[in-house]
């Protein structure tokens, strides 16, 4: 896919099909969705910073009770590694902070995360334990 938020829905089905497929569970099938469109869009925004005419290569596995996607780009390489704190009220919907909070999601539902940089390309995997 390009680096484009138009594409990432149709990424993010295409990878919902294949986990369905592979007769994952529909909660997990679900929270894989979630973390993998946090995660395109996190590249788009700051590794691409907005520039959609950059690739992204997906790379998705299932491997017996593990399910996981490397997300591959060549842009500005992530700086920050470590997890996310998050200040809020969770009662005060009004007040939630509206950016900020894809890597705190990513981190919270995904099992493992992993981030290197590899023959110019910046390669974030997720892992979700599947029982």
């Amino acid at each position: 896919m390009t680096g484009s938020y138009d594409e990432v829905a149709g990424a993010c089905k295409n990878i919902r099909n294949f986990c369905e497929d592979s007769k994952v569970s529909k909660d997990i099938c679900d929270k894989i969705e979630i973390c993998l469109t946090e995660a395109l869009n996190n590249v788009i925004k700051h590794s691409y910073k907005g520039e959609s005419d950059k690739e992204i290569e997906i790379k998705v596995r299932k491997k017996r009770k593990i399910f996981e996607i490397d997300i591959l780009d060549s842009g500005e390489a992530r700086s920050c590694f470590e997890k996310p704190k998050l200040e809020f009220d969770p009662k005060d919907i009004e007040n939630l902070p509206e950016s900020g909070m894809g890597l705190f999601i990513i981190e919270e539902i995904m099992d493992e995360t992993h981030y290197r940089i590899q023959d110019g390309k910046n390669i974030f995997t997720m892992r979700k334990f599947i029982l």
